[in-house]
């Protein structure tokens, strides 16, 4: 079968004889969606999941609020915030040059159709020498728009500033120059401005537009994310700011052209600037042989501008320690905090009970596995009876009394009460707990874990697990998938995949993260509590995670922390407890009742693990 990639890629460039590019990619998704269901009722099945696919691709975004979800609350005074929302004031920066000219006019024209009254657009010509292009430009001739024509060229970031300078109304959006605007784009942050009067920084969801102008691959983000920034732009488009927070930092740094926008992003970030995400795609990015939305290295010097900003924005946060480091992955990084030092105490806590098989497993491949040696492992022996087992933890301590322990703990298996029992006994800074059942991967996985979890402002951070056939098994916890919590992409491969959604494969936040392996400091604990030790059995890692939530905290899931998980390979005949659902509901009814999981997106289906639209 051909490579979804390849097909992507073909069809986006050439089209198909009789038949749209994009109608072309919404086969090859379908095919691909097929496969992950398990290839089931064979053709059927695939001729399914394609007309799925192309029923909601090929459009221009719907945007009736009939339809969609409701995603904020109207209160007493709704009426007077939508009038004050009608006066809010935009100024639209839209720097160009050499633009297609068919492009250049239905960007302008996407900003003369919008249904908000209050804007004006600042264009800045930077130095185009395309006939056609600066025909367009002379053809226009509506007061809103001004247009400035630079005699020279001074980069994207220069030219963005130009036109930051002739803007005068308090609120900045950026348009680009061959892109597409809803005509409900303005109104929509006008009145999120009027719900949300603290924000600075204002952004929506977008798709993009291939060159035979079809609408796919639509981008459902989730609510601010400060890890999945630093890792990539996810931010982008539609990006509205508020100008006096502009004017504090001087606008767009030159020497970061391609890259500019994320460098901005991080420093207002840095400076505390709140940011607030409105769930609908109001922005259209255009797909162009030298466009990064149709390949990513389409412009390698923007990849190596966004490594810059990142690791000087890196080290502004954590310290000179604190570095960006490659991920393999285009625009994607991944900041090493430095904050690990090596007289930092790390506690590795497994409860097990009997299951030698597994405990040896996982032992071995710590000691084998790791890079980082400063650590000690706890058992929380839950009664084991095999003689064997007893025999081999007596001997792992005989050989290591000190970076080896074991703790008989003779009583009804509590999963909660367990680590609580080691988080007392444990020598460590920072506490890693992990299933008897997992087994280790990457070497650097504990330095990863633990440098993230020495942020003071982070409550727990987890790892991309995986099933023993290589399938993802936990790339982060969405509460409410399923009707109560469960692993997003749970048995997608491994990699950098298209999706509505952020890859498995990028760093970022999530509500909460998998028990079976988590590390957290010490004060984090001292500051929020342990486990729940009414629950017996499955949700208390969860809560534990809601609390850290509650708190301010931010929870974390690095892909590059890669173990194997022998799911329930201890406790397969073990029913989870009728308390353990109980609990869960009450702890989990504020996301189900309300606007669900923030690091989710309300238009993604929680019916699936499989990112996908709802309907």
């Amino acid at each position: 079968m051909l490579g979804y990639r390849w097909l992507q890629t073909t069809a986006a460039r050439c089209g198909f004889p009789g038949w749209p590019a994009g109608r072309l990619l919404s086969v090859a998704e379908g095919v691909r969606l097929w496969r992950k269901d398990g290839c089931r009722d064979g053709l059927r099945g695939a001729f399914t999941w394609i007309r799925r696919r192309i029923r909601t691709s090929g459009r221009r975004p719907d945007f009736d609020h009939r339809d969609l979800p409701i995603l904020r609350r109207w209160d007493a005074d709704s009426t007077d915030r939508a009038g004050s929302s009608a006066q809010t004031a935009f100024s639209i920066l839209m720097p160009v040059y050499n633009t297609d000219p068919a492009h250049l006019r239905e960007a302008v024209a996407s900003v003369l159709a919008q249904r908000h009254p209050c804007w004006e657009l600042c264009i800045v010509d930077d130095g185009s020498d395309r006939p056609q292009t600066r025909h367009v430009l002379d053809g226009i001739s509506d007061s809103r728009i001004r247009i400035e024509r630079l005699s020279h060229r001074l980069g994207i970031a220069g030219a963005t500033n130009k036109a930051f300078r002739q803007a005068r109304f308090p609120w900045i959006a950026l348009l680009d120059h061959d892109d597409w605007l809803h005509p409900c784009a303005l109104s929509e942050m006008a009145r999120a401005i009027a719900y949300h009067p603290d924000a600075d920084v204002l952004y929506s969801d977008e798709d993009k537009i291939d060159p035979a102008g079809w609408h796919h691959a639509a981008f459902h983000k989730p609510a601010f994310s400060p890890d999945l920034l630093r890792s990539q732009n996810y931010v982008c488009h539609f990006l509205v700011i508020r100008r006096s927070a502009l004017e504090a930092f001087g606008g767009w740094r030159e020497g970061y052209d391609g890259a500019q926008d994320h460098d901005l992003l991080l420093r207002l970030m840095q400076a505390g600037c709140r940011f607030h995400h409105v769930p609908h795609i109001l922005y259209s990015w255009r797909q162009s042989s030298t466009s990064t939305a149709f390949t990513p290295i389409a412009k390698p010097e923007a990849h190596l501008a966004g490594m810059r900003c990142v690791d000087e924005h890196a080290k502004a946060c954590f310290g000179p320690k604190a570095y960006a480091e490659e991920t393999g992955l285009t625009f994607v990084y991944h900041v090493r905090t430095g904050l690990l030092q090596k007289d930092c105490r790390i506690s590795i806590l497994i409860p097990t009970r009997d299951h030698l098989k597994e405990l040896r497993t996982c032992v071995d491949s710590i000691r084998t596995r790791s890079t980082w040696t400063g650590y000690d492992i706890l058992v929380l022996d839950n009664g084991s009876t095999d003689p064997e087992t007893l025999e081999w933890l007596r001997i792992q301590e005989a050989e290591d009394p000190t970076g080896f322990r074991s703790i008989r703990i003779d009583a009804p298996f509590n999963w909660s009460r367990l680590n609580n029992v080691g988080i007392r006994e444990a020598r460590g800074d920072v506490l890693v707990l992990l299933n008897n059942d997992t087994e280790v991967i990457t070497p650097d996985w504990l330095e990863r874990l633990v440098e993230e979890a020495l942020r003071p402002d982070v409550g727990a951070v987890g790892g991309l697990l995986l099933y023993p056939d290589g399938r993802i098994q936990h790339a982060g916890v969405v509460v409410g998938m399923g009707g109560w919590a469960d692993h997003v992409f749970k048995g997608h491969r491994p990699v950098h995949d298209l999706s509505p959604f952020v890859s498995p494969m990028v760093q970022r936040n999530v509500l909460t993260v998998s028990g079976a392996c988590m590390a957290v400091s010490r004060r984090t604990i001292d500051r929020i509590g342990g486990f729940d030790e009414r629950y017996i059995m499955c949700g208390s890692d969860v809560e534990f995670c809601l609390r850290a939530h509650a708190a301010g905290l931010w929870n974390v899931y690095d892909p590059g922390v890669r173990l194997v998980h022998h799911e329930a390979a201890t406790r397969r005949s073990k029913p989870i407890p009728e308390i353990d659902f109980v609990l869960s509901c009450k702890a989990y009814a504020p996301f189900l009742a309300g606007r669900g999981d923030p690091f989710y997106n309300p238009h993604l289906s929680l019916m699936d693990t499989t990112p996908m639209v709802r309907r």
